[in-house]
């Protein structure tokens, strides 16, 4: 737990610096794939000290991430079959059956468990990884990463710019519900649109 609020220390002591952009894009990027430490800390921090660089910080947090999400993507087409003979032997519980079966559900919804995981609290990472270790559509994994980091970070950013720092508080606080909230009634809204049509 130390570690971790060392780490976040560490992210934020960049709105500080005239390097904030860059190390927003930089942090963005890896922790598409390994960092824990999610970028919206370093974005908030950058949009309340230059708030009319909000919409530009917003873009750079996207660009990063979706470039990340692409490396992860990488690491679990590459690695995956380097290591899978592990996973199927040592991990109890993990059998190809399993594993066949995680991957049809990652087919039949690969857009919308992109979009979950790109705009809500689940961790980006593990499905951008996943992504690669199943090999969905590239095209799909794209899409669905840029439209979903960018309705996530221009979000952030927006709330920022139009309400300032009070907001800051209540976005800390409650944006994981927030988050999960506008996923429910944007599922909702297409499946009432499919049940009307």
């Amino acid at each position: 737990m130390r570690l971790l609020r060392s780490l976040y220390d560490w992210v934020l002591h960049w709105a500080e610096t005239p390097y904030g952009g860059p190390a927003l894009f930089l942090l963005a990027m890896v922790e598409s794939s390994v960092f824990p430490v999610p970028p919206d800390v370093l974005l908030i921090a950058l949009c309340i000290a230059l708030p009319g660089r909000a919409w530009r910080f917003a873009l750079l947090a996207s660009a990063g991430s979706v470039f990340g999400g692409l490396l992860g993507y990488g690491i679990g087409w590459g690695l995956w079959p380097l290591v899978n003979g592990f996973f199927f032997h040592y991990i109890p519980g993990f059998t190809p059956q399993i594993f066949s079966r995680v991957q049809e559900l990652f087919a039949a919804y690969d857009f919308w468990v992109v979009f979950t995981a790109g705009f809500t609290p689940i961790p980006y990472k593990v499905i951008t990884i996943g992504s690669g270790v199943f090999q969905i559509n590239l095209l799909v994994f794209l899409v669905a990463s840029l439209i979903s980091r960018s309705l996530r970070f221009f979000l952030v950013a927006w709330l920022l710019y139009r309400y300032g720092p009070g907001i800051r508080n209540f976005i800390d606080r409650y944006f994981n519900l927030l988050s999960i909230v506008f996923l429910i009634l944007l599922l909702g809204g297409f499946m009432l649109l499919k049940f009307v049509s």
